[in-house]
């Protein structure tokens, strides 16, 4: 099995792609810090309400599911269930073909990145066109995301300007503005003439079984309003019990994805058009994706689950800025991927293994949490089934312990080495192990500032 660990990617990522993703992170942590504490004297207390109800609602999924099916039904909408990957994408090519439909336009959605959507309805001679900016940056590049709300933050505008020239959108120019009007101008005639559209959502209310949509370009809008069949992709977790929940995690959601109090659109999907509204699909169709949720549902890192794609963690965590989402190898990147993509791997857990190991454990994912996730509490027990299922994945990024922990029990080992610190500096790296050979060149010892404290609790002692 071949597989490039996150530092070693990391350690060969070109500085304008680090500047840039460290850049957009840092603005977004700043951003949702100024939005929480202005708006609320207690924004933790939030949060934790947030992680109950989400962790009450993923527990009772055999309950909400249901309620939610017949409630859409009675809205109109067609309800579809999808197993995996494959029966997702199958769902959406039949209604494609009943319609006999070429052309869908899409605004973001994970579930559709995780499924692989596009590529397969490529291969069935559709055009599946990206709407959201970013994403179709990535789709013209033949890109994948590398942040779940920002999906070109390891690109900068002259890369995006020389995209736009390539693909016979205009004359250089890295004017944001001017590369704003030019991808509009290429996109407004592609809602017209689109079949379908599709969608994902950010929440789902059990209650009256309106799909909620959060956005800030208004691309989502004219997906759906400017096409006769509207398909949204859910994962199964989407679902909140009651309106009135929309109204704690709408307010989070702006302030820790964007560091806004509410994004340009927020929508409510009720179903199809009625027979009183001028424009709007004729037919809705909700597509419930499971897709290993199940699975993860009877794991003990079921918490995950929880997760409303914020992106607050990646822009928080120090391995994510100087990596990059393409570190991770998988559609979920950052802590929330670490704990995520192994998960739903299934049987290829195995091969995302290391991934929960590229992290500090320094508990700021966490923190920021809109939904309370204990997310290092989850990666150290992805740490322990990797051990445990002798992942090769998780061995090649664990250094051998073995001499460590021999070292660390024995308190006049520990002393000796203690009192040997200072010379480690000195030691030449032609002269150390393979692993302490990969470490020091990479990485800087710092100065030496050892031994103190013993000395000091021994004068303490005595005075």
């Amino acid at each position: 099995m071949k597989f490039q660990q996150i530092d070693q990617y990391a350690a060969h990522l070109a500085s304008d792609k680090r500047a840039s993703v460290y850049g957009g992170t840092k603005s977004g942590y700043d951003a949702r810090l100024r939005a929480l504490t202005t708006s609320y004297t207690a924004p933790d207390h939030l949060r934790k309400l947030a992680g109950n109800i989400k962790q009450h609602t993923i527990e009772n999924l055999d309950t909400y599911l249901p309620q939610v099916e017949a409630k859409l039904q009675s809205n109109g909408v067609q309800v579809h269930w999808a197993g995996d990957a494959d029966e997702a994408c199958a769902h959406v090519l039949r209604i494609m073909r009943a319609r006999a439909a070429t052309k869908i336009v899409k605004a973001k959605t994970m579930v559709s990145e995780e499924i692989g959507l596009a590529p397969y309805l490529e291969k069935e001679g559709i055009e599946c066109l990206e709407t959201d900016l970013g994403e179709f940056i990535i789709q013209i590049d033949h890109d994948h995301p590398s942040h779940i709300v920002k999906p070109i933050i390891h690109k900068n505008r002259r890369e995006i300007a020389t995209s736009f020239e390539k693909n016979g959108l205009g004359a250089y120019n890295d004017d944001p503005q001017v590369i704003t009007l030019r991808a509009r101008q290429f996109l407004r005639h592609k809602y017209l003439e689109a079949n379908v559209g599709i969608s994902g959502a950010n929440f789902v209310s059990a209650e009256s079984g309106r799909l909620v949509l959060v956005t800030n370009e208004g691309n989502s809008r004219f997906s759906i309003a400017a096409t006769k069949v509207h398909i949204a992709l859910v994962g199964i977790e989407k679902i909140v019990p009651k309106d009135r929940d929309l109204e704690i995690f709408l307010n989070l959601l702006a302030r820790s994805a964007t560091g806004q109090q509410l994004t340009s659109y927020t929508e409510f999907i009720r179903g199809p058009k009625s027979t009183t509204q001028p424009d709007g699909p004729e037919e809705m169709h909700v597509i419930f994706v499971d897709n290993g949720r199940t699975d993860v549902l009877a794991d003990e890192c079921r918490p995950i689950l929880r997760c409303i794609r914020c992106s607050a963690c990646l822009n928080v965590c120090p391995i994510y800025r100087q990596a990059s989402g393409h570190a991770y190898r998988a559609v979920y990147p950052g802590p929330v991927g670490a704990v995520l993509s192994p998960l739903l791997a299934g049987k290829r857990f195995s091969e995302m293994a290391d991934l929960p190991k590229a992290s500090t454990l320094c508990g700021a994912c966490n923190e920021v949490c809109p939904v309370n996730i204990p997310i290092p509490d989850l990666l150290l027990r992805l740490r322990d089934r990797g051990k445990k299922e002798k992942s090769e994945a998780a061995a090649a990024a664990t250094p051998p312990m073995g001499g460590f922990a021999i070292l660390a029990s024995s308190p006049l080992l520990w002393k000796t080495a203690l009192k040997a610190g200072v010379l480690a500096p000195l030691v030449p790296p032609s002269v150390m192990p393979a692993a302490g050979k990969t470490w020091v060149t990479t990485r800087g010892l710092p100065e030496w500032r050892g031994g103190k404290f013993r000395q000091w609790m021994k004068n303490r002692k005595k005075s």
